[in-house]
């Protein structure tokens, strides 16, 4: 069986500066190309497209996600492939990979099998150089903070309350917390300070989240940075640095254009981590898919429950985006991981082990349905050891909620092996649209994260310390209180325990920590243990990529 990797190396690509023309009529000298197969697309461009009716929005999400694995990103090219090959005119809109899961645990994002996205290898390893200009206009930032409070300090910094922190798009875990400015005098004054991943910066948050240049300036102007000592917030624009960080951001903001293993376009653009930030690729990028094709696929990451929630709450409401249908991808291995079964025993027929773990497919189908009132079909990641029985059972129960279960076979087959997946979204695209956003926007913040925790979670409530609590007002004190919030906790689980699979029930939502990102729009709730920086396994995967003498890449996943 050839790898991904292989299969992408193999693949018969067409120069970006003829496929874009041909496939979306875009104007060659609308297109900036970084090599042969991958361009931005210009920012003047965009702006002339605003007249255009948009197409039908497809968003694809999953269940919780398992070491058993979903497919979620393949579904998505997969679905755009399909629908490309069953003659509509599609585009899909991708988030771009971080160097933290590709080296550590999880590898890639540029789909799998016969639906990928290409050039592979680029759009793994650096591609265009986004995150690294996101990374730079982050430090840029934290390094006019320490200036600033080395040479005299005039904002009155209190030391203590630099909320700022430092970014690397590497999983580090002793960059978590570090001090800073030791070595004398001449270094600054030492403090405590810290690190997250590229993609949990606010910054990220705000370029996915921007309509166009100006309004990335002002966003990035109103990131507040930390308080003074008399308790007053201090903002990004009273040291001068929005112009200076909007210049670092001004290429990377125009989105990257390649293309499928079938030719067929692609957009890939930012990337939020939806279990720390809001999970989604640009809005740039999907709102200019939407006025160059009639059906536009996009994903949210991890399960529906962070990266759909987030979608639809944070980058929906701010954007004015109405989706028209939900794709929700699972795969029998990952349902019975859910029920009980251990990674190893998974390919094995265990109908009541599906049964058992078919509660998170269900929690999630009734999320999407009656929370966002979206219509929704789900895709069966097909694996060669699903049986029958097990399909059948999957259908039943899907079909008792209303949903169609599709089983689709892109990996394997590319988009003609999801032309029935592609069929089911036409026909559910064409159903009317109930969608309704969890909450409104004049709810207390703390009502707010208690509505995602009891409708979207199934747990009893929210817990929180005096201090959290002394925060949330404060936020609201301060004019914030309308904003919607992004909760950041695991993946693995509905709780913020990892280790509670299927749909547990009952549990408590315990917040650790409020952060304010106020230009990018939204609270950050930090629930049970996730970290903002993550560590590395015991055997990453950076030990098995590796570069020939021919230049050739080997062993990304």
């Amino acid at each position: 069986m050839r790898s991904d990797l292989a299969i992408a190396q193999a693949a018969n690509k067409t120069p970006i500066l003829k496929l874009a023309p041909a496939k979306a009529d875009i104007p060659e000298d609308a297109l900036e190309p970084f090599g042969r197969y991958k361009a931005k697309l210009s920012l003047d461009y965009i702006r002339s497209l605003q007249n255009r009716p948009n197409g039908k929005l497809i968003l694809v999400t999953a269940i919780s996600p398992t070491p058993a694995g979903e497919g979620k990103t393949t579904t998505t090219v997969g679905l755009g492939d399909a629908l490309n090959h069953i003659g509509k005119r599609a585009m899909i809109c991708l988030r771009e990979p971080s160097l933290g899961p590709v080296f550590g645990m999880k590898g890639g994002a540029a789909g799998g099998g016969m639906a990928q996205v290409v050039p592979m290898e680029d759009i793994n390893l650096h591609f265009t150089g986004d995150f690294n200009a996101i990374a730079l206009a982050n430090n840029l930032l934290a390094a006019l903070i320490d200036n600033h409070i080395h040479h005299g300090n005039k904002l009155q910094f209190d030391v203590r309350r630099i909320t700022w922190r430092r970014v690397v798009d590497l999983n580090d875990r002793a960059l978590r917390q570090i001090v800073v400015g030791l070595g004398g005098t001449a270094n600054g004054f030492p403090r405590e300070d810290h690190f997250d991943i590229v993609v949990a910066s606010e910054v990220m948050a705000i370029f996915c989240l921007v309509n166009n240049l100006q309004d990335l300036k002002e966003r990035l102007g109103d990131i507040v940075v930390g308080h003074s000592l008399s308790g007053k917030p201090i903002r990004a624009r009273d040291l001068q640095a929005q112009g200076a960080m909007a210049a670092l951001l001004k290429e990377a903001l125009a989105p990257n254009i390649v293309q499928t293993l079938e030719n067929n376009l692609a957009l890939v653009h930012g990337g939020p981590f939806a279990n720390i930030a809001h999970g989604c690729n640009s809005v740039l990028a999907t709102s200019t898919a939407l006025k160059l094709a009639d059906y536009v696929v996009t994903e949210a990451g991890f399960g529906a429950d962070l990266g759909a929630e987030k979608f639809l709450d944070i980058k929906c409401r701010k954007a004015g985006l109405t989706p028209s249908a939900v794709v929700l991808v699972a795969t029998v291995r990952a349902l019975k991981y859910h029920g009980g079964v251990e990674v190893k025993d998974v390919g094995v027929e265990n109908l009541k082990a599906l049964r058992a773990g078919l509660v998170n497919l269900e929690r999630h189908i009734h999320n999407i349905q009656h929370n966002f009132g979206l219509p929704c079909v789900v895709a069966i990641n097909h694996r060669t050891e699903d049986t029958p029985a097990e399909i059948a059972l999957l259908k039943s129960t899907a079909a008792a909620l209303g949903v169609e279960v599709v089983l689709a076979e892109h990996w394997a087959k590319g988009g003609p092996g999801a032309a029935d997946l592609a069929h089911a979204v036409v026909k559910l695209c064409e159903q009317p649209n109930h969608f309704k956003f969890l909450y409104e926007d004049d709810a207390s913040l703390l009502e707010k994260v208690g509505t995602i925790a009891i409708k979207t979670y199934g747990a009893d409530g929210i817990s929180c310390d005096a201090k959290v609590r002394a925060q949330f007002a404060q936020l609201e004190a301060d004019g914030y209180g309308h904003l919607p919030v992004c909760i950041a906790k695991t993946q693995y689980s509905f709780s913020s325990d990892a280790k509670l699979r299927g749909a547990p029930s009952g549990h408590t939502l315990v917040i650790r920590e409020v952060r304010l990102a106020a230009g990018a729009g939204f609270v950050v709730v930090v629930c049970g243990d996730i970290m903002t920086m993550p560590g590395l396994p015991v055997i990453p995967a950076a030990n098995g990529i590796d570069i020939n003498e021919n230049g050739e890449i080997t062993g990304l996943s």
